[in-house]
């Protein structure tokens, strides 16, 4: 390899480098503010009384689902500020960034880690059918 050859590649490594760093860095943001609404006024009230009944229940249970409607107006407000949810955007996860995604799955993962039986593979699998996701992305959001 020429010595124009290597600065080309060293600035190809800098390149990637430099991008990763961003997505990176978009991914720490969205850590550090992640459900920072739930804490304000207008949902903290909602969420404080529906947390442990969410806890005690099973995930897409007839039970979860009632919970979910009794909590619509906090919901629909949480849904509307926060972009790792699907619906956020008006075409759903179709809308959704690759961090909007990853953000995504790592609140579902944690949200199964409240459930006494939370299972994060029952989760992306019920999710699927509720969001309407294709199977290639269904493979993606599997996680350990």
């Amino acid at each position: 390899m020429t010595e124009c050859e290597k600065c080309q590649t060293r600035k190809h490594i800098w390149t990637v480098s430099s991008l990763l760093n961003r997505v990176i860095q978009a991914l720490m943001n969205r850590g550090l503010a992640h459900d920072t609404k739930k804490l304000e006024d207008f949902e903290s009230d909602t969420f404080e009384i529906y947390t442990a009944k969410l806890k005690g229940s099973t995930y897409g249970s007839p039970e979860y689902n009632q919970f979910l409607k009794e909590m619509k107006p906090a919901l629909d407000h949480h849904y509307a500020n926060n972009r790792h949810h699907p619906e956020f955007y008006e075409k759903g996860i179709q809308g959704m960034s690759l961090v909007d995604l990853i953000v995504m799955v790592c609140d579902w993962k944690a949200a199964t880690l409240r459930h006494a039986d939370g299972d994060i593979m029952k989760s992306i699998e019920l999710n699927q059918e509720r969001f309407g996701y294709s199977d290639e992305l269904n493979r993606y959001l599997l996680i350990q």
